[in-house]
């Protein structure tokens, strides 16, 4: 077996095409844009090569057939908050062959060891955490856009190579048509209601107003969080340009007490629906595949953050704002899922929302740890 590092454009398309290859029978699997793994790995696209650095590999057998990928990097904001110094790997894929799955594994924790760390956690990404990150273990089921989908043998891989699970996330599922409980919807209601609060939804037009807020909130909820790294305007603003294309306005909202930005939910309609038949390629008739399932519609969407001020924790801000998506959706007759995706098994108060909500378990994905 033969590792190549990614250099030229005959390897990036390499890269990109082992997903395909491996996966070509899987019916539940969804082929992520190649654009948006390629702008991982751009400096001009992804603004945590400014504090960083990344690299990947293919593997490929005797015969010249490629059989595995995976990527290694390094965030220089993170790697130093642990006890040892730790990178990141990603981006794997490989054929059910143990020793072509220690090869890449080798590989990348060569890279890291001689750029200074001690171990590496994956499979991760090269970015926020929204996108590309853990390992599927539980809910082997059409995954909605941006979560990592893999072959159930890879846990084995891991886990015999010597990577601990350093926390579980959940993903829940919502039936958008299932009525909230009672007393839910009672304080939902009364909330609203309160003498200055106020709940908006996102407006493309005031993008930049709603980044800062988004911001503010978010870095004062998760401040508490172990090695949390707070987010940058540059980051917001470029997450907020990629999800244009998919924004359905009155799906994002805030809350606001006394003008004071307190909460928000960002919520997109599930793009990998759009994207089924595109087979990660989004050129002319990729485009139009796209446009025409998006004017058409989906029925899933797919909470992707949430975030409370820690003041306002226990004020029922999440539940008003439940209230108000139900009061657009339900109407369209569109949706029938929402995604909750995903929640760390560390952060009990969202686990307490979804559960609030009447959420029922959907995945579970895994961030794990090798150390070196």
């Amino acid at each position: 077996m033969v590792i190549t590092e990614v250099k030229d454009k005959a390897s990036k398309k390499a890269f990109l095409n082992v997903a395909r290859t491996l996966y070509r029978d899987d019916k539940n699997w969804v082929c992520p844009l190649d654009n948006d793994i390629e702008a991982v790995f751009d400096p001009a696209k992804n603004n945590f090569h400014n504090d960083g650095k990344c690299t990947r590999w293919i593997l490929t057998n005797d015969g010249g057939q490629v059989i595995g990928r995976v990527a290694a990097f390094i965030n220089n904001k993170k790697a130093y908050h642990y006890e040892q110094p730790t990178g990141g790997m990603g981006f794997f894929e490989c054929i059910d062959n143990k020793d072509a799955a220690y090869l890449l594994f080798d590989t990348a924790k060569k890279w890291l060891q001689a750029n200074g760390m001690q171990a590496m956690d994956g499979p991760i990404n090269f970015g926020e955490n929204d996108n590309f990150w853990g390992l599927l273990v539980e809910g082997f089921t059409p995954p909605s856009y941006g979560m990592n989908y893999n072959f159930p043998y890879y846990r084995a891989f891991f886990e015999d190579y010597g990577f601990k699970t350093q926390y579980e996330q959940i993903t829940n599922h919502l039936d958008v048509n299932k009525p909230f409980s009672e007393r839910f919807t009672k304080i939902a209601n009364w909330v609203i209601k309160k003498p200055g609060y106020d709940f908006r939804h996102f407006e493309v037009a005031k993008m930049e107003t709603f980044a800062t807020d988004f911001i503010e909130i978010y870095n004062d909820a998760w401040r508490d969080f172990e090695n949390f790294v707070p987010i940058t305007h540059a980051t917001i603003s470029e997450s907020f340009k990629k999800m244009k294309p998919l924004m359905d306005e009155k799906l994002i909202w805030f809350a606001y007490i006394d003008d004071e930005p307190a909460a928000f939910v960002i919520i997109l309609p599930d793009a990998n629906q759009m994207l089924k038949t595109v087979n990660g390629k989004l050129n002319l008739i990729g485009k139009l595949k796209f446009v025409y399932r998006r004017w058409k519609g989906v029925s899933r969407m797919r909470a992707i953050v949430m975030g409370t001020k820690q003041k306002y924790q226990k004020h029922g801000l999440e539940s008003a704002i439940f209230i108000k998506l139900k009061e657009y959706v339900l109407p369209l007759k569109q949706y029938d899922e929402l995604e909750l995706s995903w929640v760390g098994d560390f952060n009990e108060k969202m686990i307490a929302i979804h559960a609030a909500v009447g959420a029922t378990f959907g995945k579970k994905h895994l961030t794990m740890r090798k150390i070196f």
